[in-house]
């Protein structure tokens, strides 16, 4: 099997650590966070590497409470988004403290990562299913073909929702092979006694299948996408039209790749529930479905000795 690695985007952790940090909250018995479950269920499933995409000054107190616990157990290196790592010609918009979004965290990784890898977000429960079915799509061989072969976890929306408010989420189309036709990054999803549904700005209730495929930043790519993603984030700076918010985001770059024929992506269909603590009232719920997990003998009581 091919080397696989595992990129973690944490680079909107925050500018200082404790402080109500939503992807240093502890969730485990043994002050584990969501980061160190992802980590452990990717080792698991095969992946031999980890990269954590963090801001340069946050790298010594990222080293000390996360990465040096991680390092004695696979092989980790860092990589800096930064709001001033721009293509020649460029210059950060004055007033400009937004992140550029997933697609420049990605791009931080070029020269890090040669072998086909997964991205997650740093603060998303992903469950043992998808990081499995993720390694082994990329670890495998695939028949020659014109276009890139990716690949995406396909979660139910249902199985995505927070009980305390709307969440963000890509809505997919896939046809009958199984290949990805279009995905939607849709705002304010929220939990209703139906199901599921789109709340407008007038508050207006837009019904959603519940068990619609949904991307949850949970990606497998080869290295052919940094080619892409350095070239599309100047057009993208080119033809910036929000300096001050506009965002340079994987599922818009993938979405376009599959419109215009250069990409096939199959989606891995997962039937985990995924856990994040989106807002602070998710907390106590994440904390029981981590407690409940380890009762049932998925993880142990301390996850890394």
């Amino acid at each position: 099997m091919r080397k696989t690695t595992l990129v973690v985007m944490a680079a909107g952790i925050g500018s200082r650590f404790g402080g109500g940090i939503k992807q240093l909250e502890p969730v485990g018995p043994s002050g584990e966070i969501i980061m160190d479950y992802s980590v452990y269920d990717a080792i698991q499933a095969g992946f031999d590497k980890v990269v954590f995409i963090i801001r340069k000054d946050l790298e010594k107190d990222f080293r000390e409470i996360i990465g040096n616990r991680m390092e004695k157990i696979v092989e980790t290196a860092y990589a800096f988004q930064e709001l001033d790592d721009l293509p020649a010609g460029f210059e950060k918009p004055e007033g400009r403290t937004k992140p550029w979004g997933t697609g420049q965290a990605i791009l931080c990784c070029k020269d890090l990562v040669q072998e086909p890898f997964a991205v997650i977000n740093a603060d998303d429960y992903y469950g043992k299913e998808a990081f499995i079915k993720v390694h082994d799509y990329l670890a495998g061989e695939h028949p020659a073909c014109e276009k890139m072969n990716f690949c995406m976890a396909g979660f139910q929306l249902g199985n995505t929702l927070s009980e305390n408010g709307g969440v963000t989420r890509g809505i997919c189309s896939v046809d009958e092979n199984g290949h990805l036709t279009k995905v939607t990054e849709t705002k304010n999803i929220v939990k209703t006694p139906e199901g599921a549904a789109v709340q407008g700005e007038d508050g207006h209730l837009t019904p959603v299948a519940a068990d619609c495929p949904v991307s949850m930043n949970m990606w497998g790519f080869t290295p052919e996408l940094f080619g892409v993603l350095e070239k599309g984030f100047a057009e993208f700076l080119a033809n910036l039209s929000d300096p001050m918010k506009g965002e340079y985001l994987i599922p818009t770059i993938v979405d376009g790749l599959i419109q215009e024929q250069k990409a096939n992506v199959t989606v891995l269909e997962s039937r985990d529930k995924w856990f994040g603590v989106t807002y602070k009232e998710d907390k106590p719920a994440v904390v029981r479905s981590f407690r409940e997990l380890i009762d049932a003998g998925v993880y142990e009581e301390k996850l890394f000795d």
